[in-house]
């Protein structure tokens, strides 16, 4: 159960500001609880404190960073039960996946954790000539200062970690904007921070409206945005943030090729997860799948069974596998692409019905270029199959695609997974498994409309420092 009410957090203190954000439950729909909503006015006064912070985030030792990040690792495990029901409620995530995800948000602190303590320099070689007798250089790198960030509702702890995480690592006070659907996992993660010897300040986490965030990204006290969600989203605010730093983590349209000497039953199992789980949202879930046609036939229809097998319904429930989509409107909206691709003479195969939030697994086939559900970021539970002869034109079409994050091939031939790194326009290729896959060690992002730069700790850690170069001059040398 959630409790009643959450605070925001302003300058690194909770505060009953108001309970103007309703929070429901994405399953049955009702009131789950209300969250104070932060105005202009907090979000200035938390960049001021941020701002007075800075000198005392930046001072902190290396071992003072990764203590206090170990600390949250404790009290994450700690509360990991609360977190996952609090998950499960507001994000309509089944539990088990759920829980997967606080495994997750832990890992990603740990990791965070050991980074803090080995953000090195170098040492540079300057005498290339004559002129440069005599001098040495060195780097280190040092916090950029305040940083913006803003995360999506689809991962609502371990995409703020992301971002949270590399932050108090690196040294850099920060104001965080969760998603107004699925505000209370960060608010949760403000209340472990506020247990902790950050520095006074250091950090706020400001549930608003998205046309009351705009100081997020234009205010210029800030030196990084770090943005998750939709790419018309994240490149607007990119055209508007003006000298920051901006990483861009934006949407997907995941593509899945089995190849002919693949393991079927392995494949099946894998791309079955990928496509479906936590019902279809996440940027790098599985929606184009590639077949060899030599295994179309038997793989369409195994997946089309298994499919049809899976558990949908209350996300509380342990067997439960399919939950609702964030809201009815998104339901509504991937039916409408569903319906469209038929008319347009795609194969419905199986699901394609809706009650409420809750849209069945779908799969389709013959799904001609143009249609919303095949081009598009589906973001839901939904993904088309197509059959090939030529390995080297399917990547053609696989980059075919406004969208670059993450493809999965399933092949054992060394020399395909070789071509399929170098040719595939995406900023990961996973072998022998889903794109879906992710660790939180990883540097993770991708390239066209997915986004701009990378994330994965050590990755953010690198967006978060700037370099400082030290010239030293031995005389008579």
């Amino acid at each position: 159960m959630l409790n009643d009410a959450y605070p925001y957090y302003l300058g690194s203190e909770p505060l009953f500001a108001n309970q103007d954000l309703a929070v429901h439950d994405k399953f049955s729909g009702e009131l789950a609880t209300r969250v104070a909503l932060a105005d202009a006015n907090a979000i200035d006064l938390a960049i001021r404190a941020a701002q007075k912070a800075q000198p005392a985030m930046a001072a902190l030792a290396a071992y003072e960073r990764r203590d206090i990040l170990l600390d949250c690792v404790q009290r994450f495990e700690q509360r990991a039960e609360e977190l996952a029901q609090a998950l499960c409620i507001e994000a309509g995530k089944p539990i088990k996946d759920a829980r997967g995800e606080v495994t997750r948000l832990i890992d990603t602190f740990r990791v965070a954790a050991e980074e803090a303590v080995r953000i090195d320099g170098e040492a540079l070689t300057l005498d290339i000539g004559p002129r440069a007798r005599g001098y040495r250089g060195y780097t280190r790198r040092v916090p950029v200062g305040v940083c913006s960030f803003i995360s999506p509702f689809n991962f609502p702890l371990n995409l703020a970690a992301h971002k949270v995480a590399p932050a108090i690592a690196a040294g850099c006070p920060f104001i965080l904007k969760p998603a107004s659907l699925t505000p209370v996992g960060a608010l949760l993660i403000g209340e472990v921070l506020a247990a902790t010897a950050l520095p006074k300040g250091a950090f706020s986490i400001l549930p608003c409206h998205r046309d009351g965030a705009d100081l997020f990204t234009t205010d210029e006290r800030l030196k990084l945005l770090s943005f998750t969600g939709s790419p018309d989203v994240g490149w607007a605010l990119k055209a508007r943030a003006g000298k920051k730093k901006v990483v861009l983590e934006l949407g997907g349209n995941a593509a899945c090729v089995v190849d002919a000497d693949a393991d079927l039953d392995d494949a099946l199992e894998r791309i079955l997860f990928g496509a479906f789980y936590q019902s279809g949202q996440s940027c790098i879930g599985v929606q184009r799948i590639y077949v060899h046609h030599t295994l179309y036939a038997t793989f369409r229809d195994r997946l089309v069974e298994k499919t049809r097998a899976l558990r949908s319904g209350d996300p509380r429930d342990e067997d439960t596998f399919i939950g609702p989509m964030i809201t009815e409107d998104e339901a509504k909206r991937l039916e409408s692409w569903i319906r469209a691709a038929e008319a347009e003479g795609a194969t419905l195969l199986c699901g394609g019905t809706r009650d409420g939030a809750m849209l069945a697994p779908t799969l389709l086939e013959n799904v001609p270029a143009g249609c919303a559900v095949r081009d598009e970021e589906a973001f839901g539970p939904v993904a088309v199959l197509a059959p090939f002869e030529d390995f080297e034109a399917m990547l053609d079409e696989v980059n075919d695609s406004r969208y670059g994050l993450q493809a999965g091939i399933f092949t054992r031939d060394l020399y395909r997974a070789q071509l399929a790194w170098e040719r595939l326009e995406v900023g990961g290729v996973v072998i022998g498994d889903v794109p879906s896959w992710r660790v939180d060690n990883m540097p993770y992002g991708g390239v066209k409309d997915s986004g701009l730069g990378r994330e994965g700790v050590r990755w953010a850690i690198q967006d978060m420092t700037e370099e400082r170069l030290l010239v030293i001059r031995t005389p008579g040398v």
